[in-house]
């Protein structure tokens, strides 16, 4: 089966199902694995905001959509060509990827009869029935029941080992410059590692707030975790962050990478998460997750 992927999580479940021979075309970001964009065609584009500041990325955003453009332009003609049998795509956030009704347009203008699934999932639970319904459409229901089973065998690990250990209220930072709230399944990545989420939105959208409100949740553990940013770009913000909480422990994650993409990294993210709240019962294996103390 010919495969387009509109969105880098949904990349990542092609490849973790063994269908990376298959992929035909890309998104710009689409950066796992490494070799993801390796002998792809790239169907969807945008503006590379790498050196742009937060504050600048927001702006950037709110004017576009302000204007009633999107953020990303889809190669309908380079789309048209690889004549995909299946497209994956999202309807969740305008800000992540191509609505899914944008590629049925372009599609329908175009002829092309590819089948198009658009993943919107809100918890975590619903992640992992993402990638069974791609595995389940893509052919290899086997494949995603595997796949699936061992994600859901490493959370009940993480359960049973943080389980009876008290919760400490965790604040997760998803923008910071305005600050978010963490949303969607992020706050059941903290309550699935033995944190208390504070100050969140589970199964809802990341919401803009300010800070006066996020200190008074009263934090134990704020985790920064930038949507767009993997370890390196999370650890200069938290650096900025780390002041308004003196008196919690203040942790950068890679966001991109285990946290705010909704494919199977994120079952590293409860495992790295459960590291930096438990350290003492969880094993070594959990504490490679790219997460980093700030103070």
């Amino acid at each position: 089966m010919r495969l387009v992927s509109l969105l880098p999580s949904a990349t990542e479940i092609v490849y973790a199902l063994g269908l990376g021979d298959d992929l035909v075309g890309v998104t710009f970001e689409c950066d796992e694995p490494p070799a993801a964009r390796t002998g792809k065609t790239v169907v969807v584009g945008g503006r590379d905001t790498r050196g742009m500041a937060p504050a600048e990325i927001d702006a950037y955003v709110r004017e576009r959509f302000a204007a009633g453009e999107d953020l990303y332009t889809l190669h309908a003609g380079a789309l048209a060509a690889l004549d995909p049998e299946l497209i994956l795509t999202q309807d969740l956030c305008r800000v992540c990827a191509l609505p899914s009704g944008h590629v049925s347009d372009a599609l329908e203008h175009l002829g092309c009869r590819a089948d198009v699934l658009s993943l919107d999932p809100h918890s975590l639970a619903e992640v992992l029935g993402t990638i069974e319904a791609v595995g389940a459409r893509a052919g290899v229901p086997d494949r995603a029941d595997r796949l699936v089973a061992d994600l859901r065998a490493r959370l009940d690990a993480v359960a049973a080992a943080v389980a009876g250990r008290p919760r400490p209220r965790v604040l997760v930072v998803e923008w910071v410059d305005p600050p978010f709230t963490a949303g969607h399944w992020v706050p059941d990545l903290v309550t699935a590692a033995g944190g208390e989420p504070v100050a969140a939105h589970p199964g809802a959208r990341s919401q803009a707030t300010t800070w006066d409100a996020l200190t008074a949740a009263g934090p134990d553990v704020v985790v920064v975790s930038p949507c767009g940013f993997h370890l390196d770009g999370a650890a200069e913000q938290a650096r900025l962050v780390a002041p308004r909480f003196p008196d919690a422990a203040v942790w950068a994650i890679d966001a991109d990478g285990i946290v705010v993409r909704p494919g199977p990294r994120l079952v590293d993210g409860v495992e790295a998460l459960a590291a930096l709240l438990h350290p003492e019962v969880c094993p070594p294996e959990w504490r490679w997750a790219r997460a980093t103390p700030i103070q």
